[in-house]
């Protein structure tokens, strides 16, 4: 049986803070959730591995190293509401859970929907909601949100994002191309309405699906 503790703190070590990623308790948070959990049964061995793994419904759980950017560069603080939009099998939105007030991770997947709130329900992460919809159009009920990170590449922010965003609040978002590599951005809302963007470099993400985002028809 592997030492999954063990392979956290290394993955945490060698894969993360070795590469740059500061935040104490976004540290903290990753090596406490137990990535294992988050793939099929079949890949537990390969978690913590430097690379994505796929999961149901054609979909992928992120290399370590990106779910950790993307949630440092969100700058998320302990009183903050997040979206996530592209819930996965719900690894990141645990992650952000000890990190953060609440957090509503929305996907379009019901397979995934039903296998992200199990696993949530048994760790007992109870200021995460995994919510089925449309991501590209976020979740208004909950809006205004401090940050809203986007596990999925589109060709554009959706503007209604742009909209649930609270005023200094920050957007983290792979953009570009559905068959090439993204950029992954930074967007951060100014208190008159206007935004601020950064590139943060290079990533490789599936395609954003939905109204305000790619056609399902390739």
């Amino acid at each position: 049986m592997p030492d999954f503790e063990e392979l956290r703190e290394r993955m945490v070590e060698r894969q993360i803070a070795a590469r740059g990623i500061r935040d104490p308790r976004l540290l903290d948070a990753l090596r406490q959730v137990p990535r294992e959990v988050f793939v099929a049964s079949d890949y537990g061995i390969q978690a913590y591995g430097d690379h994505p793994l796929p999961i149901a419904a054609g979909q992928t759980i992120s290399q370590p190293y990106i779910v950790a950017l993307m949630i440092e560069a969100a700058g998320i603080g302990p009183s903050d509401r997040v979206l996530e939009v592209g819930a996965g099998s719900g690894y990141a939105a645990a992650v952000m859970g000890l990190v953060a007030a609440q957090v509503i991770a929305i996907e379009c997947q019901p397979e995934l929907v039903a296998a992200a709130r199990e696993r949530m329900e048994r760790i007992d992460y109870g200021n995460v909601a995994i919510v089925e919809g449309d991501g590209t159009r976020g979740w208004p009920e909950g809006a205004p949100y401090d940050a809203i990170l986007v596990a999925a590449a589109g060709g554009q922010i959706p503007q209604s994002l742009i909209d649930q965003l609270a005023p200094g609040g920050r957007l983290v978002m792979p953009v570009g191309g559905r068959a090439w590599v993204q950029q992954l951005v930074k967007l951060t809302k100014l208190a008159d309405g206007r935004t601020n963007r950064e590139n943060l470099g290079e990533v490789r993400f599936v395609p954003l699906i939905g109204e305000e985002g790619w056609s399902d028809n390739r």
